[in-house]
């Protein structure tokens, strides 16, 4: 399944807020660094999905504040 993500990195709360089917607006703690705001967006999905983090991909979006991502087989 594919999904589409927006990231606010950097804010003093974490939120995870499904805007639609399929699509969330995601803020987090860590900043847009060292890949370490792109890892949280995977923990994170993976928890709202109820898989293992490594079933959740990145497809696009590494760069960018809107990712789509693969979550499952």
């Amino acid at each position: 399944m594919y999904i589409k993500v927006v990231v606010y990195p950097g804010v003093k709360k974490e939120v995870v807020k499904e805007i639609g089917e399929a699509r969330f607006e995601i803020r987090v703690k860590e900043p847009a660094e060292q890949n370490l705001a792109n890892s949280r967006v995977r923990q994170l999905m993976a928890k709202q999905y109820q898989v293992p983090v490594s079933q959740v991909r990145m497809i696009s979006g590494h760069h960018s504040s809107r990712k789509i991502l693969s979550v499952g087989d």
